[in-house]
């Protein structure tokens, strides 16, 4: 089967996460700024996008070469075997984006690329008038950094943060592939307990059920290369079965979310019934200053609110004090809190193991860990050794 080079789209900061995810799945990867390239078959496209947890899109690399004048894009974009790829109907939108090159205007070198693929479509297809473009959609993407090209082809569709089952959403919802990203980045395994104690409409305690059931996160949508005519609909339905029968609907977690808001714990259990993962999740109406409990050796991820107006920020910095208060017993807990507030570890009271730079959209964040004392050797750990 053909082998294409594709590249696995992310926000910044959570480039190693999807890189590792790719590695655990068998692929050789290159990290880089906001992408992880590999290469793969069909088969891939498809597997990946179903499984990637913190990635955003799967492109393929179409081409790739060197360019500082419109001839050159042109003549270059001209040369690719465009109809390996698009048919003759092909609905082909192309986006763009330019940094630090002589072709730093996006609108001319996106009209240049598209001219260039019709003129070569139309040579193909032998065609004297417009292109129909009344078939599937293929989004063309032309990203011109320090006068390199490189022409993708969007493979997803809507972005793999969108996986289905969020029927409902607050003012300020994480994106899945984020809460995802969380997760990876903290000390959980699914014989912990894991707690959200802000967890509004549910989205971390969901996606935490999801790795602790191996549920691929792409399961329950669709994928725009499965409407194209080279992707076989066999394999698609294939690799979803066996992407189905790896779920584990056996083990036991113990994962919980709460929230002060009661409509949002409302729309939190609507989120997890339409995953599937009602049974799994435990939500309750619950304010973080009356937080409790006897479980040991879990897990806390917090994406509490940041207090960005200032008519907040005063509400939102009890919320902080409050979490430390509560929080301080806690001490064979791992306590992982996401917020733009750089004054956080003050309001807090204690100072972080660890902090972690991400995006939140376009929003600057930290990632403010603070890790659990080590679990006391058991007596045959001791005897082992």
């Amino acid at each position: 089967m053909e082998k294409f080079h594709l590249y696995a789209a992310t926000a910044a900061g959570v480039e190693a996460l999807a890189g590792r995810e790719l590695r655990e799945m068998g692929y050789q990867t290159q990290v880089e700024n906001g992408r992880i390239r590999f290469d793969g078959t069909i088969e891939d496209i498809l597997k990946t996008n179903l499984w990637l947890r913190t990635a955003d899109r799967i492109r393929i690399i179409v081409a790739e070469f060197d360019a500082r004048t419109f001839d050159e894009l042109f003549n270059a974009t001209q040369a690719v075997a465009w109809d390996q790829f698009l048919p003759m109907d092909a609905a082909f939108p192309v986006e763009g984006r330019s940094q630090k090159s002589q072709l730093h205007s996006v609108p001319d070198a996106q009209a240049i690329v598209k001219k260039a693929v019709a003129t070569k479509l139309a040579a193909i297809y032998h065609r004297r008038t417009r292109l129909p473009e009344t078939g599937a959609t293929y989004p063309l993407e032309v990203i011109i950094n320090k006068n390199h090209v490189l022409l993708t082809l969007d493979t997803t569709g809507p972005s793999l943060f969108k996986r289905g089952y969020r029927v409902g959403k607050g003012g300020a919802p994480i994106k899945e592939n984020m809460a995802a990203a969380l997760i990876a980045l903290t000390s959980w395994h699914t014989d912990m307990p894991f707690v959200d104690p802000v967890c509004g409409s549910g989205t971390i305690p969901i996606e935490a059920a999801m790795i602790g059931r191996n549920l691929a996160p792409g399961y329950n949508r669709d994928f725009l290369c499965e409407t194209w005519d080279w992707i076989p609909n066999e394999l698609s339905r294939q690799v979803r079965a066996e992407a189905d029968a790896q779920a584990d609907y056996d083990t036991p977690l113990q994962i919980f979310g709460s929230d002060i808001d009661g409509h949002m714990i409302a729309i939190a259990k609507r989120n997890a019934e339409e995953a599937g993962l009602s049974q799994d999740i435990t939500f309750k109406q619950l304010a973080v200053q009356d937080f409790t409990t006897e479980l040991h050796h879990g897990v806390i991820v917090a994406n509490p609110p940041y207090g960005e107006r200032l008519s907040d920020q005063a509400g939102v910095r009890e919320l902080y004090r409050q979490m430390g208060q509560v929080f301080k017993p806690l001490t064979d807990w791992s306590k992982y809190i996401l917020t733009a507030d750089l004054e956080f570890e003050h309001f807090y009271g204690q100072k972080s193991t660890k902090k972690r730079k991400l995006y939140n959209g376009a929003l600057r964040t930290d990632y403010f860990q603070f890790w659990a004392q080590r679990r006391p050797r058991t007596k045959a750990a001791s005897q082992r050794d």
